[in-house]
């Protein structure tokens, strides 16, 4: 799924910068104050010239001197103010930006959307990076171009017609550049972010990677995005290095031409010595912009690509709104003939779903692979939208919550489980930070992992590591378990739970599940493995994406008869019992599929 193209309207980006507004004014006044400063030079030489050396008075030469020195401190000072402003406007930008840059590089897996993750935290540091450099500043000098090119014309038109076609030229340069440098600059951004892909693919899977010699050839094809990258690195290189020397040659050509017109000009008794050199100081001001554009050129590039970038992905993946807060959820489950779709996918994997859960009750998810189970429970948390009916919450759809409203009543542990840097205390709290220790050991000893916490080398202290590697598998999912019993949330979603636990973990998740129940709240499981299912009720079958049976789980499962080869009994309901096999050698009895059940 590609981003769209950025809208119209104003940007998220643009209004963050749109709040500095005074400050880039007070940009502007501090560019109009030091390009009239930078009068002092010319002004200088010309004063020394048609002044000082004929009429040979040093004590004009030590006032206007002096008060050249008071002119060029001034200048100094301003243009020392007005870098760090701009770079102050460029850290308040980031700093304004930096939470919902985040929030968007989280949501980034959800939506399916092209980029990873880290490329809009990329994007970001690259615009910050370019508005802390003089590249802006120089842009801000262009507009005075036409003012300095005015004082030459009443030098002599010969002077301001020489410097006019040196600023055209040097104009035309920077849009060859731009032209030249665009597609070879997307090229390069395009192969970047699969080169990095490949990168963090890599680290990710080390383990697999190493295990089945799968490094040479990774290594081939890094190598290969890696040579076209730098290929496509060099031609923009080429390109801004070739234009940027073109441009300080074509400089350095018209200050001497601009000499020898001068010269002619006082041959001629047309001009005086000074109006020479002060020429060429004001030629050479009037293009400085120019040249330091060109060399800030590439940096400008990718500045620009990082914003339009970002503002397409802030507009695919706008922000939460604010809704009204709703009670705490305590009643009720419902789905009402729910689709599912994959982010980026054009295929329905789950459809047709209906079930209604009530507080106190437990369901297991049971069905062969690909049977669409965890597009459910995907959906049902939230992290999938659906493309057809709806999941309810005490009768409110769960679009009319925000994650984080929504997210204290709600404990997830996904199949594919991993914890965050940090103490199993802060993983375990979900990273609160004024969660109390009663109520962290409280989700411990929920998920009985309160003891073997304690066995770890410095107990609920103890850094888990980049994704939890420094746990064992079945430890990071017990933890994991502990995570989402935090808070006593009202619907429990485990996905797979037990998948790496030993009989002492499936005891302890049986107990979890039941303390949910035992409390008023909703567990919901999905199971391969016939010891998940030990503390529900309720059994929903899946197959092919469809709802299959949902009852009490003695009606929907039921032993084998003696002698019957599961699967080949007679009864309605025998096309189910692939799905229930993966669970138990139970068979599935023909059940009713009501819209809504009791205890």
């Amino acid at each position: 799924m590609r981003p769209p193209t950025p809208v119209q309207r104003k940007s998220e980006l643009a209004a963050a910068l749109g709040r500095f507004r005074h400050a880039l004014i007070g940009i502007g006044a501090f560019t109009a104050a030091i390009n009239l400063l930078q009068l002092t030079g010319p002004l200088f030489m010309l004063e020394v010239y048609d002044r000082v050396i004929p009429g040979r008075s040093v004590p004009t030469l030590v006032g206007i001197g002096i008060l050249a020195l008071v002119m060029f401190g001034f200048q100094g000072i301003l243009d020392v103010v007005r870098g760090r402003v701009l770079v102050r406007i460029a850290g308040s930008v980031d700093e304004a930006m930096s939470g919902r840059i985040f929030d968007l590089a989280a949501k980034l897996p959800l939506k399916a959307l092209t980029p990873a993750a880290f490329q809009p935290v990329h994007d970001l540091d690259r615009i910050r990076s370019f508005m802390s450099t003089v590249g802006p500043a120089a842009f801000f000098d262009l507009p005075w171009m036409p003012f300095y090119l005015g004082i030459c014309f009443a030098f002599h038109p010969l002077i301001g017609a020489a410097a006019s076609v040196g600023g055209l030229l040097l104009i035309a340069i920077t849009i060859l550049t731009e032209f030249r440098s665009r597609a070879p600059a997307r090229d390069a951004a395009a192969i970047s972010e699969g080169r990095m892909g490949l990168a963090e693919a890599s680290r990710r899977n080390a383990e697999a990677v190493q295990a089945m010699g799968m490094a040479g050839r990774l290594s081939a094809r890094w190598n290969e995005h890696n040579r076209r990258h730098l290929a496509a690195q060099q031609r923009v290189a080429d390109i801004a290095g070739t234009m940027s020397t073109l441009s300080r040659i074509l400089r350095m050509v018209l200050q001497s031409l601009v000499l020898a017109i001068g010269a002619w000009l006082v041959i001629n008794q047309q001009a005086t010595a000074g109006i020479i050199i002060a020429s060429s100081i004001l030629t050479s001001r009037a293009l400085a912009p120019v040249e330091v554009v060109l060399a800030h050129w590439r940096s400008f590039i990718a500045a620009r690509q990082s914003w339009r970038r970002l503002n397409g992905l802030l507009a695919a993946v706008p922000a939460d709104r604010p809704r009204m807060e709703l009670p705490h959820p305590s009643a009720s489950v419902t789905v009402e003939s729910v689709a599912v779709m994959p982010p980026g996918a054009n295929r329905i994997v789950t459809q047709g779903v209906t079930f209604q859960l009530k507080a106190g009750q437990g369901l297991g998810v049971i069905g062969p692979s690909a049977s669409g189970k965890s597009s459910l429970v995907r959906a049902i948390v939230g992290v999938w939208p659906t493309v057809q009916g709806k999941i309810r919450i005490d009768g409110a759809a769960i679009d009319q919550w925000t994650p984080e409203s929504l997210g204290p009543h709600m404990g997830y542990l996904p199949q594919d489980m991993e914890l965050f840097g940090g103490t199993v205390a802060e993983n375990i709290a979900r990273f609160t930070p004024d969660a109390s220790s009663d109520s962290i050991i409280a989700a411990a000893r929920a998920a009985s992992v309160h003891d073997l916490i304690l066995g770890l080398p410095q107990g609920y202290e103890t850094q888990v590591g980049d994704s939890g590697r420094n746990l064992s598998a079945g430890q990071r999912q017990r933890v994991g378990l502990a995570r989402a019993l935090y808070g006593d949330p009202f619907l429990v979603v485990l996905d797979e739970p037990n998948s790496n636990l030993d009989r002492e973990g499936d005891e302890a998740l049986t107990k979890a599940i039941l303390g949910v129940r035992a409390r008023g709240g909703i567990v919901i499981v999905v199971a391969h493995r016939p010891a998940a299912l030990a503390g529900v009720d309720m059994v929903l079958v899946m197959l092919n994406g469809q709802q299959q049976a949902f009852g009490p789980k003695e009606a929907v499962l039921q032993p084998q008869p003696a002698g019957q080869v599961p699967g080949q009994n007679q009864a309605p309901a025998a096309a189910y019992a692939p799905a229930a096999r993966m669970v138990t050698p139970m068979t599935v009895r023909a059940a009713p599929r009501p819209q809504e059940n009791t205890k």
